[in-house]
């Protein structure tokens, strides 16, 4: 019998595809990635979308989880041209038209600015940061697992489980720290309303506390560029321009790792997963999308409290209330009329993203799974509310909506950028009850996409521990 060309083939060269191509191959194994776009990255992606000489970023531009996965800390990736950019603050919150909240690298100084809720905040968030290194490998990992920490996980896991309204009110007496933690807790996507939102809110705030927001000096492509220099440095094949639409395209390998989501799963492999893997794979569900517009600007965006200015990424939520009914309201499948905005402005301290004198920025709102409704008139509203003169420094604009952001990326499902809805259930059982989530019952098939835990985000954890659990099974049965 002939030996597989190679042990291992992926599909799918985004953060977790080549997170999990780098682990095999630095394992000994071979290994072939195929990608269907004509670059590789998925969300690690950079273009001139609107005007020569701006660069912009199709899908994410702030990493706190890219800084802290323990997979990216791993590899020198500095060495590969990798260099990380820190604004000022991670996040501001524009709580009225004149008047940011905002959140420090420093925990006092965050906690000077909350007034009455200062200490409240350390309260919180200080003993998270304090366990932050025993807590990153258990939350960025599996859940269903006994604790290597319990007592640090049980600390987070207490308030975690709460809704994040709930959390905030028990917490915050104010309007300040109250709206803040509403918009950290508002990149679940799902309606603060529910368990478990409060999770989102305490890992990112945590995040930004303990490594920052960072961006990737040059564009989010830079970080795609590094992964792949690395991969193929160690050998790994990557071909471009090339869609796979069955298991029976693929050359023989021991081991095949698919960085796609559970929709693609059953196009892909369909006939042969076991009929109750393949119902479940059909019930998986997706999550609200996003409409992102791109800019190119005149000047750097006029916030009407400066403070903004100091944070890479901006909210866009007014008091707790809009950013709770605004969540809702996307929840419930509906458009928002004054959505929750998430801002970026990573030109003001990354040059290198504009011609001199000139800025970047983008924006997304949550919509409703498969929405094509145009929501620009609406973000720059929003912008424009907080920013008043924003609309006059417009040069050019690109915007995607939720059905494009798929079009763009067969992951984006209906636009949700996370790769499945993350509420409690999907959050803890992603995306099947399995113990181990990344090995599917078809032998030598897994997956690795954030359709897996620990879910969306720019990390490679998920393609890192689905590597390693092909690893485990290649080890048995590896021809001696």
């Amino acid at each position: 019998m002939t030996a597989p060309l190679f042990d291992a083939v992926i599909v799918g060269a985004g953060p977790n595809g080549l997170a999990a191509a780098i682990e095999l191959a630095r394992a000994g194994l071979r290994v072939r990635i195929y990608e269907a776009d004509a670059t590789a990255g998925g969300g690690t992606r950079s273009a001139e979308l609107t005007l020569p000489g701006f660069i912009h970023d199709p899908c994410s531009t702030a990493h706190p989880l890219g800084v802290a996965s323990p997979f990216f800390a791993a590899l020198d990736l500095g060495q590969r041209g990798l260099e990380w950019v820190h604004p000022p603050a991670p996040v501001a919150h524009m709580l009225a038209p004149d008047h940011a909240v905002v959140l420090e690298r420093s925990l006092d100084d965050t906690a000077a600015g909350l007034g009455r809720d200062g200490a409240a905040w350390r309260r919180l968030f200080g003993p998270l940061l304090h366990d932050v290194d025993r807590l990153l490998p258990a939350l960025l990992g599996p859940i269903v697992r006994p604790p290597r920490h319990p007592i640090a996980l049980a600390r987070f896991g207490l308030p975690a489980l709460l809704p994040a309204s709930a959390l905030g009110r028990v917490a915050f007496r104010e309007p300040a720290a109250r709206a803040l933690f509403a918009g950290l807790a508002a990149h679940a996507m799902v309606a603060l309303e529910r368990p478990l939102t409060a999770s989102f809110g305490l890992v990112i705030g945590m995040l930004a506390h303990a490594v920052g927001w960072p961006f990737a000096r040059g564009g989010s492509g830079q970080i795609a560029a590094a992964l792949i220099a690395e991969a193929e440095s160690l050998g790994v094949e990557i071909h471009l321009n090339t869609r796979v639409e069955s298991l029976a395209e693929l050359p023989a390998a021991r081991a095949v790792l698919l960085d796609v989501t559970p929709r693609q799963v059953v196009r892909i492999a369909g006939d042969r997963l076991p009929p109750a893997y393949r119902r479940s794979m059909e019930r998986f569900r997706y999550g609200p999308g996003v409409f992102k517009i791109d800019w190119a600007l005149d000047g750097p965006i006029p916030w009407g409290d400066p403070a903004a200015g100091r944070a890479g990424t901006v909210h866009l939520g007014g008091t707790v209330g809009e950013v709770v009914e605004s969540e809702r309201t996307v929840a419930g499948g509906r458009h928002a009329d004054r959505p929750f905005v998430l801002v970026v402005q990573a030109s003001l301290f990354d040059p290198s993203r504009a011609p001199e004198g000139k800025h970047t920025a983008w924006a997304y709102c949550h919509v409703p799974n498969g929405s094509d409704l145009d929501m620009t008139a609406v973000i720059e509203a929003q912008v424009e509310r907080f920013a008043p003169g924003f609309l006059d420094l417009v040069l050019a604009r690109a915007t995607k909506n939720a059905v494009e952001m798929e079009s763009y990326d067969a992951n984006y499902v209906g636009g949700d950028i996370n790769g499945g809805i993350q509420d409690w259930r999907q959050l803890i059982f992603r995306p099947d009850v399995r113990w181990d989530p990344y090995r599917t019952p078809v032998e030598g098939l897994y997956l690795c996409s954030s359709s897996t835990p620990p879910g969306g985000g720019v990390h490679g954890m998920s393609g890192f521990h689905a590597a390693h659990s092909a690893l485990r099974h290649l080890g048995r049965q590896r021809p001696a």
